[in-house]
């Protein structure tokens, strides 16, 4: 059976303790590989390497390293098929999905942040005729990133190619529960060219050493995406060491349908919007909002697509939806859904277990899930499911469905359907959230910023957010 190894200083390494965990296929329920279980030990090397990795690589011109992350991106799609397919095993996404989104996505990254660094700029201010003012931005040291279990590589990269593009030295911790592609990119790191100690990968829990990342003293900064109470515990970490965060948190996000969308484009929107990755999207539109008069004909359409999705074998060209990541969370999801009921909801279609024949009899599958019937004020509905479970809920008028929307705690995304561009704008304005969609769906643009606002994030990352997150301003006078 493989054994994942850390990676650190340049070599791939056993962990110190020579303990492993056990890394599931989803879609089979069986065991199949080995992730390192990690400790202080292993961290503290990894932080060692990349502080005296740091004086050389803060001082290589800027237009090395982005050479060095464009060999990255390379590399990563000359290996398309491969990561594509490793990550559906550990994730349990269909390999489609993976092929067609998440491994380009994760080349993208390097090479949005190789141009982006090159183009870096600056400001100056003249101070009447007596002095002139320029920003010098230099890179903040070793800094820590942590990344989730729904979009491995995608995430992962979101974060170390904006650190490493600005001259950081990088540790990373991808989550335990998909690291295989992460490891497969250490492979990667050893061809495209980056010099010992720049780039680390520790593999382990959070409580061995994501803690022991985020409270040492030599990280000056940690970029964490995940839930909202592990980002608490970080918040509570770290702010009293004064190191600077970057924390993109949970969703629980509205999608606004008003009847004079353009039906068809929006239908077809939503279910993706629904249960892309099994719904285990920080941005997938779990509460519906459907405006009164074409709250029946969306409800009868939206079913009736939904009962046609495959859920199914990942490997199948064919499954529209894969494997839920784990065992435990399809239990969350289940649980939830039985909350549903007990909030007086209607399961319109799914709520339950899929039950596959051959290699995936074991495995982890999930019905895409519609109820309605539930106020916007109960559990199921303030919640985050994270999962493939949607709630419809009819509305009257805009300050009703405004109201309903920002009753929340989370502030991610929002998705606004509507023809008419007078009210989309002042929708946009007043939902509560950092990322508005108007008459599309996850169409990204990676120099805007990306997070959210309330308990769904502290910060912005991508495009300049993330250089400037990654670098130190510091003002320099000069009298004339």
């Amino acid at each position: 059976m493989q054994k994942i190894q850390n990676f650190i200083n340049g070599s791939l390494v056993p962990p110190e303790g020579v303990a492993y965990l056990n890394n599931t296929n989803p879609a089979t329920g069986q065991v199949y590989s080995l992730i390192p279980d990690s400790d202080h030990r292993d961290i503290e090397l990894a932080i060692n390497a990349a502080d005296a990795a740091f004086p050389v690589w803060a001082n290589t011109p800027v237009a090395e390293r982005a050479d060095i992350l464009l060999n990255f991106a390379k590399l990563i799609l000359e290996n398309l098929d491969a990561l594509a397919e490793a990550e559906s095993v550990d994730n349990g996404k269909p390999v489609a999905l993976a092929k067609s989104v998440d491994i380009p996505r994760a080349a993208d990254n390097f090479k949005f942040f190789a141009h982006a660094i090159v183009n870096f700029s600056s400001e100056a201010h003249p101070t009447e005729t007596r002095a002139i003012n320029y920003t010098l931005r230099t890179p903040l040291g070793v800094v820590a990133c942590i990344s989730p279990w729904n979009l491995p590589l995608y995430l992962f990269t979101w974060k170390i190619a904006p650190a490493l593009a600005a001259g950081n030295c990088v540790v990373g911790k991808p989550s335990e529960v998909t690291p295989m592609t992460a490891f497969l990119l250490s492979e990667l790191a050893q061809q495209a060219g980056i010099p010992k100690g720049v780039l680390n990968i520790v593999h382990g829990t959070g409580p061995k050493i994501g803690s022991a990342l985020t409270c040492h003293e030599k990280i000056s900064a940690i970029s964490f995406t995940g839930g909202t109470l592990t980002g608490a515990e970080i918040a509570r970490t770290a702010a009293p060491l004064f190191k600077k965060l970057s924390l993109e948190l949970g969703g629980k996000n509205p999608n606004i349908i008003f009847a004079d969308c353009n039906y068809d484009e929006m239908l077809a929107t939503t279910l993706r919007s629904s249960f892309s990755n099994q719904g285990q999207i920080c941005l997938c539109g779990s509460r519906i909002f459907i405006e009164k008069s074409l709250y029946s004909k969306f409800k009868n359409d939206f079913v009736e697509a939904a009962n046609k999705l495959v859920v199914g074998d990942p490997q199948s060209e064919n499954s529209n939806l894969g494997a839920i990541v784990s065992e435990a969370h399809l239990h969350k999801i289940q649980s939830y859904i039985q909350l549903a009921r007990e909030e007086g909801g209607t399961i319109l279609t799914g709520g339950n277990r899929v039950n596959l024949d051959g290699q995936c009899k074991d495995g982890w599958f999930m019905e895409p899930t519609v109820i309605d019937g539930l106020p916007p004020s109960c559990r199921t509905n303030q919640e985050e499911i994270f999962g493939p479970v949607v709630t419809l809920i009819p509305f009257e008028n805009e300050k009703e469905v405004l109201k309903q929307a920002n009753s929340t705690k989370y502030g991610l995304s929002a998705t606004i359907w509507t023809e008419n561009l007078t009210r989309a704008h002042r929708m946009a304005n007043k939902i509560q959230a950092g990322i508005i969609w108007v008459n599309c769906w996850m169409l990204r643009d990676l120099r805007t910023p990306f997070g959210g606002t309330k308990s769904s994030g502290v910060g912005r990352e991508g495009g300049l957010e993330a250089l400037r997150f990654f670098t130190e301003p510091k003002n320099v006078c000069v009298k004339l």
